[in-house]
Formats: structure tokens, C-alpha cells, sequence
């Protein structure tokens, strides 16, 4: 095996550590090891945000895409057209 295969590259960058550690989950349980940096600064409050990278070694790039959408598709955004939020108070 090649040692770039081995090298570990950015799979997505994420806003925050909950959002990472999620992912960095869901792809080990498909047996694809991953790890997560840059959480230190992502909390920051500054002008210019942080972000979590999610990286994986260049060989599991492939499979660690597929994983990532198929997180992606099983997500279900609120469709808040369809969501009885009452009347407004006054």
C-alpha cells in the first residue's frame, strides 16, 4: 500500500465538535477510522469562526463519502410549512 493512501485527508469541515463527533460515530461503525481537530478553536467567538475537520486516511476516502451520504440522506429537515406552531400572542 502506497504511504499516500495512508495519508490522512479533510473528509468535511463542520462547525462544532457535536456535529463532528457524530460523524467521526457513524463512520467508525462502518469501520472506517477517523478523528476530528480543530475543536479548540471552533468555540471561539471571533470574527473569522473555527471549524472541526473530520479527516480519514486517503485509502478510506471512498467509503467515508458514501457514509457521508447516506448521514446526509437519512437527515430529515422540518418541512415547517407542515408544523402547527398556534397562533401568535399579542
Amino acid at each position: 500500500m502506497s504511504r499516500d493512501a495512508e495519508d490522512l485527508i479533510v473528509l468535511i469541515s463542520v462547525p462544532n465538535e457535536i456535529e463532528a463527533a457524530a460523524i467521526v460515530a457513524a463512520l467508525d461503525q462502518d469501520g472506517i477510522r477517523a478523528v476530528a481537530t480543530g475543536g479548540l478553536t471552533s468555540g471561539f467567538k471571533a470574527e473569522a469562526p473555527g471549524e472541526v475537520q473530520v479527516l480519514v486516511k486517503g485509502s478510506d476516502a471512498e467509503r467515508a463519502q458514501q457514509t457521508l451520504r447516506e448521514i446526509h440522506s437519512r437527515e430529515n429537515p422540518i418541512d415547517w410549512s407542515e408544523v402547527d406552531v398556534g397562533e401568535p400572542e399579542d
